[in-house]
């Protein structure tokens, strides 16, 4: 994988599929040379709710879901993509940021042999220590991304490295692996629709710190919070680096399992109950009713909210603007959440929680569509991720 790469043509159609842990999403789009995707097809297909998460059911029932979207991509009969990338919620893969450092008393020469020496060694760490997870699984691991981040040379960051001399070097790169098995049939999945096209893989942490970073360039420290189906994802970024991330298995679906139980109903009831107390439409008995349950649940996903904010920050002070990636439906009911806990009790924070809901109409100068086509924020991030880093000349560098 080219660390450092050169050329790349525009002026394509592409096809990007986001597998996340409630829903499976595909989008058709064109890249331009404004650097503005184009998108002219978009489709979503909800992953069928169950009772219970069981690990081999919940990944036939995510391939299903990607097959009837591939389907409608297929039958809308807008183009053969030239590219096909997937972009991985965290349940799919396990990432991390790395930074590789070498100090000699002598200069030397920074080259793409010495890069790729060393990222090697540092790959070859990451997947050690990861692979237990997968070993019990009976799987090998394949890596999906090596993006360089930042590379400092004598103290100072410079985005061309290549042939400079130093007496010291710092990279910060992220390496994100997932499992050979479930990949492979991801990859047949689509193939059924698409045949003969390579697959990229990606990862939404790296593609969402990417786009929010460049969106909002004055804001150095901030949050990353998506809050899916299954998992809440916590990323750091602190100067502009992704600094670390944790996961904790609560998302929409605990909201719904949990009053599914607490009141006795089906998960479509549920489901239903949910939507009509969040809008307000809910009759004043069915609020009385619900409100202990849903206030007991926001307790529940706000002490583990807290704890892996906890986790994650250590020593570091919590930055305190919060970007938030969730179903639009719910964005006011996660966002009030966060913004009314007091994480003082835990570290230092820098102030009280900005949160800032990632909604499609946030995006408008960064991507256009086609009439009449579905806005998803999770494919719109993907979208403008891929055009922008992945099919540019500069895409070796996040």
């Amino acid at each position: 994988m080219e660390i450092f790469p050169h050329n790349n043509k525009k002026g394509k159609l592409v096809l990007v599929f986001y597998i996340g842990s409630s829903s499976v999403g595909g989008s058709l789009f064109w890249t331009e040379k404004s650097g503005i995707p184009k998108i002219v097809f978009s489709v979503n297909e909800p992953i069928e709710l169950e009772e219970k998460v069981e690990a081999d059911r919940f990944l036939s029932l995510t391939l299903k879901s990607l097959e009837l979207v591939a389907v409608k991509v297929h039958s809308a009969g807008m183009g053969v993509p030239e590219e096909i990338f997937c972009v991985l919620s965290s349940l799919w893969y396990i990432s991390q940021t790395r930074i590789i450092r070498l100090e000699k008393n002598t200069p030397f020469l920074f080259t793409s042999k010495l890069a790729d020496d060393l990222i090697k060694k540092e790959v070859a760490l990451f997947e050690e220590e990861h692979s237990t997870k997968y070993a019990r699984a009976g799987a090998p691991v394949r890596l999906i991304e090596l993006k360089n981040i930042k590379t400092v040379i004598n103290g100072y960051e410079t985005p061309y490295p290549l042939n400079q001399k130093g007496k010291e070097l710092e990279m910060t790169i992220f390496v994100s692996i997932g499992s050979e098995k479930i990949l492979t049939k991801i990859s047949k999945t689509v193939e059924k629709n698409f045949p003969s096209k390579k697959i990229t893989f990606s990862s939404f942490v790296l593609s969402s710190f990417a786009v929010v970073r460049d969106m909002y360039p004055h804001n150095e420290n901030f949050l990353l919070i998506n809050i899916g189906g299954e998992v809440t994802d916590i990323s750091m970024v602190k100067k502009n680096i992704l600094h670390e991330s944790i996961s904790f298995p609560l998302g929409l679906n605990f909201i719904i399992r949990g009053v599914a139980s607490m009141s006795r109903s089906s998960l479509s009831e549920a489901k239903s109950l949910v939507s009509l107390l969040k809008d307000g439409h809910a009759s004043e008995s069915m609020t009385k009713k619900l409100s202990p349950i849903i206030n007991k649940l926001k307790t529940e996903w706000l002490s583990k909210f807290q704890e892996s904010l906890s986790n994650l920050s250590n020593d570091i002070s919590v930055p305190a603007t919060l970007y938030l990636s969730v179903d639009k439906d719910l964005a006011d009911f996660f966002s009030e959440i966060i913004k009314t806990e007091q994480f003082n009790q835990y570290t230092l924070t820098e102030s009280k929680f900005k949160v800032v809901f990632l909604g499609s109409e946030v995006f408008h100068d960064l991507v256009k569509f086609e009439k009449n086509v579905m806005s998803d924020t999770f494919l719109i991030i993907s979208s403008i991720y891929i055009n922008r880093f992945l099919i540019n000349p500069d895409a070796g560098k996040i």
